[in-house]
């Protein structure tokens, strides 16, 4: 039996089965399963061709951030890239004009944004039909989401590609779990929780492992968490990325209609033929990115380019090029929520902040907004 049709039968049980206190484990080993064959399915045990394991195009990430943009075949999304970056991509009244990936680029507030016009997909992506799995794989790459929809069938599509992106890992618009999952040598399954009563119970939690051959384990939630959360965390492979919905076409409908879209979460109504709401798309884009903006200054006062980093994953090697290999990081309890570094004496390097201004020899690094306005009378207080 092939992994598809596996799929389709464990899907079809898990349809049949109902849902209660006395069936959540077994429907948590069947997600467990499930799991394991799409990973089988994404990424084969054996050789083969060089788009087996779901390769991405071949698109070099340029820029402080990257944006892909996912639908059906004509829904707009050559034309929002031409609109958007004024890089010509074909657009035409049939489908599957775009074949490959086309890579513009968006300049605003001083940051250099890709966004990726990706070919549409179709219904059973993730099993490879069509270049699915190519698409979903590059967009597993993007620091946000653009899942561009047709007005007249939103909610359809919107379901359609949610269930196929999830089906590659890909959470939209998530946090990740608070939960701690660690694998030991022996003394059985320990599950903890801060929650009085969980949605998920020992036995839930027991035959889920099973089903990976995992005996001995100490698993802690902080949070009332669903089955499916800790079949991510067991396997590891789920990435969570913001998405933004832009409703494309929006001349087609009434205004009626617009206003119910509009109050939607994570909605934007844009007409990328009649250039509506082009603005306002890019300024959610821009606000769903967080970026953080961090200028390096010298103590000769000579200024680099400020440097634009996602606050989601600031680190202090991506922010800047230019920062010594030297500068390590040393562990400091008192302040889980930042990351203290340490610098060399010798090294001129520092950091001004909103909060904090310019200093040497140690600096507090958090992951909060960093201006990039820097003062002549800081950097020349600020000796080596």
């Amino acid at each position: 039996m092939s992994v598809l049709s596996k799929i389709a039968e464990i899907e079809a049980e898990m349809a049949r089965t109902q849902k209660n206190k006395a069936t959540a484990g077994h429907l948590g080993m069947l997600k467990a399963k499930l799991a394991k064959l799409r990973r089988e399915l994404i990424e084969p045990s054996g050789g083969g061709g060089g788009g087996a394991k779901g390769d991405g195009f071949d698109v070099n990430k340029v820029g402080d951030a990257r944006v892909g943009m996912v639908g059906f075949p004509s829904v707009g999304k050559s034309t929002l890239l031409t609109k958007l970056t004024g890089t010509f991509s074909e657009a035409a009244s049939y489908e599957f004009t775009t074949l490959t990936c086309v890579p513009g680029m968006i300049r605003y507030k001083g940051a250099k944004i890709q966004l990726l016009d990706l070919p549409g997909i179709i219904e059973g992506a993730k099993d490879g039909k069509g270049r699915g799995r190519q698409v979903i794989a590059t967009a597993r790459t993007c620091n946000l989401i653009i899942i561009v929809l047709d007005c007249l069938k939103p909610i359809t599509h919107k379901r359609l590609i949610e269930h196929e992106l999830e089906g590659f890992g890909i959470r939209l618009n998530k946090k990740p779990p608070e939960i701690t999952y660690k694998k030991k040598d022996k003394g059985g399954i320990n599950f903890t929780t801060t929650v009085a009563d969980p949605k998920v119970d020992l036995d839930t939690i027991k035959r889920v492992l099973g089903e990976y051959r995992v005996h001995n384990a100490d698993i802690h939630m902080r949070g009332d968490y669903e089955v499916d959360d800790i079949v991510d965390v067991i396997e590891g492979r789920c990435i969570y990325i913001p998405c933004i919905y832009a409703i494309n076409k929006i001349d087609q409908i009434t205004l009626e209609e617009l206003n119910v879209m509009s109050r939607l979460p994570h909605y934007c109504p844009v007409s990328s033929f009649h250039e509506w709401n082009m603005d306002g798309l890019v300024e959610m884009v821009w606000k769903y990115l967080d970026l953080t903006r961090v200028r390096v200054v010298t103590s000769s006062l000579a200024l680099w380019s400020p440097t634009l980093s996602s606050t989601r994953s600031l680190t202090l090697s991506s922010t800047h090029p230019f920062f010594h290999s030297s500068i390590l990081p040393c562990s400091e309890p008192s302040t889980p929520d930042s990351e203290r570094l340490a610098l060399p004496a010798q090294s001129p390097r520092c950091i001004q902040s909103q909060r904090g201004g310019c200093q040497t020899g140690r600096i507090r690094w958090s992951c909060r907004a960093i201006d990039a306005r820097s003062s002549t009378s800081a950097t020349s207080s600020t000796k080596p």
